[in-house]
């Protein structure tokens, strides 16, 4: 039976780029070696940081000035790097979840950190963004509730934003859709989304925006170190770097983040408008507008509630993997990445639909 991966993260890759990774593993560029036990010093692996930063500042269009960082610790080490590099006096927060509530959580230690907003349910736009803070954060899309920041919003947030600096956590929408990437300072994301296998973090960043705090940074937590080391300033999770390197040669071969971009909209159409016509699901987020493409959160209407287990079940036995919502949701949730086809989609429609004629 196939099965079709909607795990929240770590999460599906393209087979392709999976059966090449495996292959490097057992050995890399006919080299004798596997992937797993080269120097990152190795003159064949300084090839593979290089294409790793020149294929994102191509996909995504990074105009000059800014450098592509691969780093560990994941987004959640971002949350105080951030702080740590740019909060001087002020920096504001818009609050859509449990990752910028986190991200908020660690900016409070480094100065004052204030929430212009929050919700959970929505993006809220009712707010000002304080033209004395040093940056603004964002979470473009919410993983846990299933909200997403679009391009309307996010155009709304470039106009209020003023001289202010702009941060995002991108780590699950990443390379989904075309970003103008000049109208912000910093964008990170653990790759275990749309890019890698867990163990690395990118980093686009506004050379110009740093050097401006007094205080001391700790070398390893100081982004410069690593734009001076070239993302290698100590050993570099070597494998899913050039995992990342693989799924960035499969988006650019494809058609790129226009074509990513329309192939989402494809399914998330799709999925939420089963979701909208069933008679036994609804979705969790009902403004359309803030829906997520990427993480797709439903639940069972409130008389069908006593099915949720039959339901996980019923969908389990049918291939759908990784489809139990998180547990400040519940219900459930089909995580839509990049490598994710519309074939699956259209299994899960299918499966969904089948169990409703049961019931």
């Amino acid at each position: 039976m196939k099965k079709y991966n909607f795990n929240a993260g770590p999460s599906i890759l393209p087979q392709e780029v999976i059966k090449q990774t495996a292959e490097a593993v057992i050995e890399f560029q006919g080299e004798g070696l596997s992937i797993l036990e080269i120097s990152h010093r190795a003159k064949y692996f300084q090839p593979v940081m290089d294409e790793a930063e020149s294929l994102m500042k191509e996909l995504l269009g990074v105009p000059e000035g800014y450098r592509v960082l691969f780093l560990g610790g994941g987004a959640s080490l971002q949350f105080c790097m951030v702080p740590y590099n740019l909060l001087e006096k002020k920096a504001a927060y818009l609050n859509t979840g449990v990752w910028s509530k986190k991200a908020l959580k660690e900016a409070k230690g480094f100065g004052e950190a204030v929430e212009v907003a929050a919700s959970t349910t929505n993006i809220p736009d009712n707010y000002e963004i304080p033209q004395d803070a040093d940056y603004f954060h964002i979470t473009t899309n919410n993983t846990i509730f299933g909200t997403e920041i679009n391009d309307r919003k996010l155009a709304d947030i470039y106009r209020k934003k003023g001289n202010v600096a702009l941060v995002a956590d991108m780590s699950s929408d990443i390379l989904s859709r075309p970003i103008d990437v000049s109208q912000y300072d910093i964008i990170y994301g653990g790759a275990q989304k749309n890019l890698a296998p867990a163990g690395v973090t990118f980093v686009i960043i506004k050379e110009s925006c740093l050097g401006k705090v007094s205080r001391y940074i700790p070398t390893m937590l100081n982004y410069q170190t690593h734009i001076d080391g070239g993302s290698m300033f100590n050993t570099p999770p070597v494998l899913p770097v050039y995992t990342a390197v693989l799924t960035l040669r499969w988006l650019k071969k494809n058609g790129g983040v226009e074509w990513i971009e329309q192939r989402n909209k494809t399914k998330a159409d799709l999925l939420y408008g089963c979701l909208d016509e069933s008679k036994l699901f609804t979705p969790t987020i009902l403004d359309k507008e803030d829906r997520s493409r990427m993480n797709i959160c439903f639940v069972l209407k409130p008389e069908y509630q006593d099915l949720q287990d039959d339901f996980f079940r019923f969908a389990t036995e049918r291939g759908m993997v990784g489809i139990k919502g998180h547990r400040l949701v519940g219900g459930f949730r089909a995580s839509c990445y990049n490598a994710m086809d519309v074939e699956g989609v259209q299994a899960l429609v299918n499966c969904i639909k089948e169990y409703e004629k049961l019931h």
